[in-house]
């Protein structure tokens, strides 16, 4: 009998026929494009890195204090600083081109045509393999109501920029939302390829002392292990309602953790927070998944 804890497990898996070595991407956003992490370990060692959200003009971000701490979390309210596409395409994308990793490009805007243009130019780089639409952006248009609130503006924003995309396009689901089973139909309605989720919850935190907010901009996301119950129920919904891959995410911080999304329907997961107080919290899943895996007799992650 073959003795299956001294047979490395294959934690591969595939996503709209992208390979991935595991199951492990980095989220957008705490990663940034990868050249800090990579003074710390080797970072092809990850499934994918989701970049930081870039957008089509350079942005700065919200005003200080834009992080917060929160019970078994953090809000956050950077505002999407970033250093425009251009910036990226002559300041990150030669380091990008030197990885063998899999790069998803996160893409956001004020607009539809800021989406559309960056789309295409993201998506036309070869280190680029796929795309992850941020849609939890304000419609300037649209008077700030994010893209992603209403399903109608989910499918008309997916429907839009998958014009311009020539790779995979994966769209990020917000939880703020009535419903997020009738946004995931309409992502997929309008041409998605896959859907990542959940972005952070809004929240806020106040000093009672000065009687003001802690954050400058009022308001911020939460993350961190605090919303992986939401996280859960929220791709497990995702995975009922729509026939595309599903790529999980939201307080993650242990092995055990992964295989709860994989349970509940998600093909990969990406890590947000656990980058904040662990720069290799990555790798350290990677290997722990794959310990876990030995123990329970696991042979392939995708089971």
């Amino acid at each position: 009998m073959t003795d299956t804890k001294n047979i490395t497990p294959d934690t591969s898996v595939e996503i709209c026929g992208v390979k991935f070595k595991n199951p492990v991407i980095t989220a957008s956003g705490t990663f940034g494009f990868g050249k800090e992490y990579a003074e710390f370990y080797d970072i092809n060692l990850l499934g994918g890195i989701c970049t930081k959200g870039i957008t089509k003009e350079r942005r700065e971000g919200n005003p200080s204090p834009r992080v917060a701490e929160a019970p078994m979390g953090m809000l956050n309210s950077v505002g999407l600083q970033n250093p425009g596409i251009e910036g990226f395409i002559k300041e990150d994308v030669p380091f990008l081109n030197t990885l063998g990793t899999v790069v998803i490009a996160n893409v956001a805007g004020k607009t539809e045509e800021d989406y559309c243009y960056t789309v295409e130019r993201a998506s036309a780089l070869d280190c680029v393999k796929m795309v992850e639409l941020n849609i939890s952006c304000p419609n300037v248009k649209a008077g700030g109501m994010a893209f992603g609130v209403l399903p109608e503006s989910v499918e008309k924003i997916t429907a839009a920029v998958k014009k311009h995309c020539s790779k995979p396009l994966m769209v990020k689901l917000s939880p703020n939302v009535a419903n997020i089973s009738d946004n995931a139909r309409a992502a997929e309605n309008g041409g998605a390829d896959c859907l990542s989720l959940i972005n952070t919850v809004s929240g806020m935190a106040i000093d009672w002392k000065s009687r003001k907010p802690i954050l400058a901009n009022v308001c911020g996301g939460l993350s961190g292990p605090a919303i992986k119950p939401i996280a859960l129920k929220m791709v497990y919904e995702t995975r009922k309602a729509v026939k595309i891959p599903v790529v999980g995410m939201g307080g993650i911080v242990t092995a055990d953790d992964i295989m709860e999304f994989l349970v509940a329907g998600a093909s990969a997961v990406q890590i947000g927070s656990a980058n904040i107080f662990d720069p290799t919290a990555e790798l350290n899943l990677i290997n722990e998944l794959t310990n876990l895996m030995k123990r329970c007799n696991i042979n392939n992650v995708r089971e």
